[in-house]
């Protein structure tokens, strides 16, 4: 039976406007593959976000992925994802990888290092793109680029949420950098926005363009999907860009993209599909 397409979508539309504008580039088959990964990844993440029970819900989530990938489907999502399973084969691992990365918001979040940083961004992140690499009829060598991209998104993710995940406990910025830029704790729970952590944010986004730089690079190894995954990369850069331009203020601001400046990235994307 073919799966509710109207309604996987719909949780990409309602959650993730990027993503949703991107998928759109995905011709045929290949788009309801995207939709069916990127659904399944959202439900998983909403169940640690968006829940009053986040670690059962979250259990309940890897139960349908186990589901999906024994052909048993339960729910929409469920079935979607059973749907691109017998196209593509995308690895379970990259979701098991992911489910670690959800555990680890189920608890305050403090991050020591850099390194811990691209750990938590992969396994929540760059899993993603090994799961569309594979829709995209990427070759083997086009692997690392796509860590490296989810890499980037999540890490832009964490620039601009910064304020807000305080709020829950989340201190995704890694604490050596913190203290080699002088900003402790108590300046991101009082909002200032100073020198120091302006400084601290620009050498964080500085890793991030790099991540995009090598992510996009391998756009070559993608035979479709090449517009559509350059598009949503190019909106995340955007977010970096607007962080910039309201003076890194992601401590009570939340930088967004209206839906003018993400058309606006659309030829570029295009320009992307063929470098």
């Amino acid at each position: 039976m073919e799966p509710n397409w109207r309604a996987v979508s719909e949780v990409i539309r309602r959650h993730s406007t990027t993503f949703y504008y991107g998928s759109l580039l995905f011709r045929g088959e290949a788009r309801k593959g995207a939709w069916a990964v990127y659904a399944a990844c959202r439900v998983g993440d909403n169940a640690v976000d968006e829940s009053e029970n986040p670690a059962a819900d979250l259990e309940a989530w890897w139960a349908g992925v186990e589901r999906a990938y024994r052909g048993s489907p339960q729910v929409d999502w469920e079935a979607a994802l059973a749907w691109a399973l017998e196209r593509w084969e995308i690895p379970k691992e990259a979701f098991a990888d992911m489910r670690e990365g959800f555990r680890t918001d189920l608890q305050p979040v403090r991050l020591g290092s850099l390194e811990e940083l691209y750990t938590y961004c992969y396994r929540v992140a760059g899993t993603v793109g090994l799961m569309i690499a594979p829709i995209g009829g990427a070759a083997p060598e086009g692997r690392a680029a796509a860590i490296r991209l989810g890499q980037a998104m999540q890490l832009t993710n964490c620039l601009r949420d910064v304020g807000e995940d305080l709020a829950l406990g989340r201190v995704y910025l890694p604490a050596d950098w913190m203290a080699r830029y002088g900003v402790g704790l108590e300046e991101l729970h009082q909002g200032r926005v100073s020198p120091r952590y302006v400084r601290l944010m620009r050498a964080l986004a500085a890793e991030a363009r790099r991540l995009y730089r090598e992510g996009l690079s391998g756009l070559k190894y993608l035979k479709t999907g090449r517009a559509a995954v350059a598009l949503a990369a190019l909106q995340y850069q955007g977010i970096l860009d607007k962080l910039e331009l309201i003076g890194w203020d992601n401590l009570s601001r939340r930088a967004t993209l209206s839906a003018y400046e993400r058309v606006r990235l659309l030829p570029r994307a295009l320009w992307l599909r063929g470098v």
